[in-house]
Parts: C-alpha cells; structure tokens; sequence
C-alpha cells in the first residue's frame, strides 16, 4: 500500500510509504495517545491510562515506598562523592556515569542534603523542623512516591509519544493556532495535553526532552515549561475538594483554563520570557520542520513528518533502553532535590513568617477586588510559590466560599511551585533560573487573580 503525493518537497521528500512504515507510527503513537492523553473515569475521579498504572503500584508498595526512595537517595549522593575520586579514564566512555554521577559540587551538596533530610524523616531523628508532618514528611512520604511512580511509568512510555512521530503530526497540525496565540510550534499542543491529563510534572518531562532533542528553542522551552505545565484535572478535583468547592467543579476548572489560557497569551509577551533566545540547544542544533511546503496538504505534510520520524527507530531495545536511562536520571538526579529544596521550602513556608511578610501587599489587592477575609487569604496568593497544596491548606480555613474559589483557581493557575516544577525547571537544561521563576510566578498571580475575581463575581457568586 503507498499514499501518493503529486508534488514534491524540498527536502526531497516523496509521499510514498509502506503499509509497515504506516503502522510503525500508528500503532505506537495510538498507545502512547490512549496512555497520556485519554481521559479516563475510575472509582469517580478522572485520570489517564498512565494514572492507572502509577496509582495501581502505588497502593501496591506504598508502604516501602520512603524507605526504598531514601536509599536511592544515598545512592544518588555517595556515588556522586565516590565519582570525584575515581580516575576520569576509568568512566569517561560509560555515558550513564557521566550524565548521573558526574555532576558539579552544587548539585552534590543537594544531594548529600536530600539524602540526610530522607533518612531524617524516615526515622524521625534530629531537629522536628526537618521531618515534621508539615515539612519532610510531606515530601517524603507525600510527594516522592506519586513522583517515583509517576515517574518511571512516563520514562517508560513517553518514548511513545517522542520517538514515533506523533509529536511531529500533531506539530503540523496545530501550528496555525498555537503559533500566533502562544508564540509556539504545534507539537507543543501534546505537552499541554500531557500535563491537563496527567500530571504537571509529565509535561516538563516531556518538554526538557523534546528541547534537549533540539525541537524547542530556548524560548519556546522556556514558554511551555512555565505556562503550560499546568495541574491534571485529577489533582484540581483534589484541590476542589479540600477547599469544599468540589460541588461546583466545572465552574472551577473551566475558570482554571481560561486564567490559563489568558496567562499564556500574555507572559511570553513581557520580560524575563520574551528576551529569551530563539537558538537551540547547543549540541544538537535545529531539528523542527512544521512548515508546509507548498503544494503539500497540512494532513500528508504531518503523515510524511511523522513517518519519517517512526524511520529513525531501529528497535524496541533502543527505545526501553532510552526509558530505564531517563528513570535512572529522575530518580538519581531529580527527586534528591526536590526532597533538599522541598523540604526547606516548607520550612520556609510554615516556620518563618517570610511567606506572610510578602503577602502584605495582596491585602488591599484582595479588598479592591471584593473577596471577603483579604487579610486571611492573602498569604495563600503567595505560599503557592514554595508548594501547590499550601494555599489550599491555608484557604480550607476561609468561610467566605468565593475566597476559597479564587484561591483554589490561584493555586493551580500560578503554576511556579518549588517543591516541584520548579526543581525540575532548575535541575534541566531549559535556561531559567531561580529569580525568574519568581518574576514569573508574579506576573501569572497579577494576571489571573483579577481575572478569577471577576469571573467569580460575574458567574458564578
């Protein structure tokens, strides 16, 4: 079978494919699309294929799941100590001791850091500052094991998504949309998906590697990564739940989006991201083509794209073999961090009056917008930056159920939050730093909190 194509691209590309070549991209694009991108109800909440199986090893192991982590972690730190003792001649061809363990001594203190504080909470010894219930215990035995799951069954099947050339389809698809609104080429669409449906964390993921693979330029990363990475709809369920507004869900969520969408029209547009640069990342260089040449539909020009995209994969070994690697990178290198940076920053939150020092200003912000107990929610405009569960915490406690509806929206809408995006932001390659993410996380609290106010006000109180 062959689909025959009258003109011819520049690339020399012909149009003509296999039934093999056909169903090289299909079949594994449609089980990566029914794995990340499907919604899916089970025991009443919605959730993705991948949601299933992460949740169903969770409750397998759950229990082991602190203990087994907080011995990664000491893995992650001693082998990243014993490395800067061993002879470079020895490893420098062994590309996964290079990319794990040979790492600067920044990111080894962290780790030694993240290692001490696991062990800390896992055995509840040294300062209760550090493993209590509010501060390491949550990390380690909240948020590491939806991470750890999460984690490895996307490593696993994100291939799926990358290597078959749906990403390339879907790119040719929607440009036309996401380019002039968002500054972005189509393939992004799927990271928006990835995270709406699944998790936030799933789309950086996704995002990091499609940039390291040269398809994301600096500012298109950078973008996506801050404006897209946007909570499932399972965790905004949760979310609207502990704030007792899970009755009117639907308005929530659809007011969660069209903050969003607002937001990534509007802070790509303003500095620090409209001054970012448009190359590549450095070693691989260019490797995006959305553009349809002409005398080429859209629909083929997207099937040649992704067909030869599906080409390049030369087996099922390769592609398990790049998966286990990327669960070894998360696991050794990322969730070190977030349980360092996690941790303190909820010390930070809930042991210093930082947080409520800053939200002063929101006060009469929050007065000028009519929502009622400003002073009690102003802290939850703020917090959100150290963890994205906390302004719902501090919003549980507000009477006024309008609050509690913008401060639910705020919290999934800000979408800067330390504990998690933003290590994952701070350990990849996509050049953002700290003050950024800050300046960021302001510039999406100044856009959606007068917006959500209004919406509420408008709609639905």
């Amino acid at each position: 079978m062959e689909i025959d194509e009258s003109a011819t691209a520049k690339d020399s590309t012909t149009g003509k494919y296999t039934t093999k070549q056909l169903l090289k991209f299909l079949i594994p694009s449609l089980i990566g699309v029914l794995l990340f991108l499907v919604p899916i109800s089970v025991n009443d909440t919605v959730t993705i294929g991948l949601g299933v199986m992460a949740d169903g090893l969770q409750a397998a192991i759950g229990p082991y799941i602190p203990a087994f982590m907080t011995a990664v972690l000491w893995v992650s730190a001693l082998g990243s100590i014993i490395i800067r003792f061993v002879p470079e001649k020895l490893y420098k061809d062994n590309i996964f001791i290079l990319a794990i363990f040979d790492v600067g001594t920044f990111w080894i203190t962290l780790r030694v850091i993240g290692a001490i504080f696991a062990a800390m909470t896992l055995w509840s010894i040294g300062p209760e500052v550090i493993w209590s219930e509010l501060t390491g215990v949550v990390v380690l035995y909240d948020l590491v094991p939806v991470l750890m799951v999460w984690f490895l069954f996307a490593s696993l099947f994100m291939p799926l998504l990358l290597e078959f050339g749906l990403m390339d389809f879907i790119g040719a698809m929607v440009r036309k949309v996401m380019n002039p609104l968002f500054q972005l080429p189509g393939r992004s669409s799927v990271d928006a998906m990835a995270s709406w449906m699944g998790s936030g964390t799933v789309g950086v993921l996704l995002t990091t590697q499609q940039y390291e693979q040269g398809y994301y330029t600096k500012k298109e990363a950078s973008i996506i990564a801050t404006n897209f990475s946007i909570a499932s709809i399972a965790f905004s369920l949760v979310i609207a739940r502990f704030l007792s507004i899970d009755d009117m869900f639907v308005q929530f969520y659809a007011t969660v989006v069209v903050c969003g969408i607002v937001a990534a029209i509007v802070i790509p547009r303003i500095p620090p991201l409209s001054g970012k640069k448009t190359t590549y990342h450095g070693p691989v260089g260019r490797q995006i083509q959305e553009d349809v040449p002409e005398g080429w539909s859209t629909f083929r020009w997207g099937v040649d794209r992704a067909i030869k995209k599906a080409d390049q994969v030369k087996g099922a070994g390769e592609v398990v073999k790049k998966g286990l690697f990327h669960v070894a990178d998360i696991w050794l290198g990322l969730i070190p961090l977030v349980m360092a940076l996690g941790t303190v920053a909820l010390i930070i939150a809930e042991f210093t009056p930082i947080f409520t020092f800053l939200s002063y200003p929101f006060i009469p912000i929050l007065n000028l917008l009519q929502l009622p107990e400003a002073e009690a929610a102003a802290p939850a405009m703020i917090v959100g930056f150290a963890d994205m569960f906390l302004p719902a915490v501090i919003g549980s406690g507000i009477e006024a159920e309008i609050t509690r509806f913008v401060i639910g929206v705020m919290a999934l809408t800000q979408l800067i939050y330390m504990s998690e995006i933003g290590v994952l932001l701070i350990k990849s390659n996509i050049p953002i730093n700290l003050f950024e993410l800050f300046i960021i996380f302001l510039q999406r609290t100044a856009v959606t909190l007068p917006l959500a106010a209004l919406i509420a006000h408008l709609f639905f109180f």
